[in-house]
């Protein structure tokens, strides 16, 4: 009689199985997976693909995940990691959300499929992303702002990343913040009086400054308006 399989730790997607105890878990296979999404882009991944970078049928990798958007569930939560352990001292608020949305943004920077990945639809989160933003929650809850307040300042720091990501990815999702200053100032060129003050901006290099630079300068205005806030209720400003 064929004893119980162990059961491999839940992720998120993965499928409960019974039978011999399997030489893969799901947590490889995402690794896997990230590793082509790295090199090629989300649309390389498939299950026909990963099953063969694994060494497995394609119907074997379907003992692990009921679908691609399982795999894809677990890549997203793998390729974020444990949220860091960030918290209020005496230096004030500020400095820990800054390290919060900088860490944030650094996922987006190590692995460009990432944006197309978390912006293609609704979805349960995996417990690394569930801390990533319960750690968000906590900081700006340390800061002074309620629960709606907390949300909503979120979805600003949030924003700013995925806006900062977006207009830095070259590729497949359009013209690199490079290739676009290029095109504009050429396809402008001869129009410069029917839009000066735009023309000014890009003479002036207000469109090549450093992804970091933008996502600082964002950042900046997010935490002054949060202190704005705060101040209003009477609370701690950072």
């Amino acid at each position: 009689m064929t004893k119980k399989a162990k059961i491999v730790p839940a992720e998120a997607g993965a499928v409960k199985r019974r039978g011999p105890k399997p030489t893969l878990t799901a947590d490889q296979i995402a690794r896997a997976a990230i590793r082509v999404a790295d090199a090629e882009g989300l649309a390389a991944v498939s299950m026909q693909r990963i099953a063969h970078e694994v060494q497995v049928t394609t119907m074997a990798l379907y003992r692990y995940f009921s679908n691609k958007a399982a795999l894809i569930d677990l890549m997203i939560d793998t390729a974020g990691g444990p949220a860091p352990t960030l918290a209020v001292g005496f230096k004030g608020w500020r400095a820990p959300l800054k390290e919060w949305t900088r860490r944030c943004a650094s996922i987006y920077h190590n692995h460009p499929w990432f944006l197309q990945a978390v912006s293609a639809g609704r979805r349960l989160m995996g417990p690394n992303e569930l801390e990533w933003l319960d750690g968000a929650f906590r900081l700006l809850g340390d800061a002074g702002l309620g629960p709606q307040e907390q949300h909503q300042a979120f979805l600003l720091l949030i924003g700013q990343v995925r806006s900062n990501a977006e207009f830095s990815a070259g590729g497949p999702r359009g013209l690199s913040a490079r290739q676009w200053r290029t095109a504009m100032r050429k396809s402008l060129g001869k129009q410069r009086d029917r839009y000066p003050a735009l023309m000014a901006a890009i003479d002036a290099g207000a469109f090549g400054r450093s992804p970091e630079d933008a996502l600082e300068f964002g950042l900046n205005c997010i935490l002054d308006g949060i202190e704005c806030v705060v101040s209003g209720h009477g609370g701690h400003g950072g």
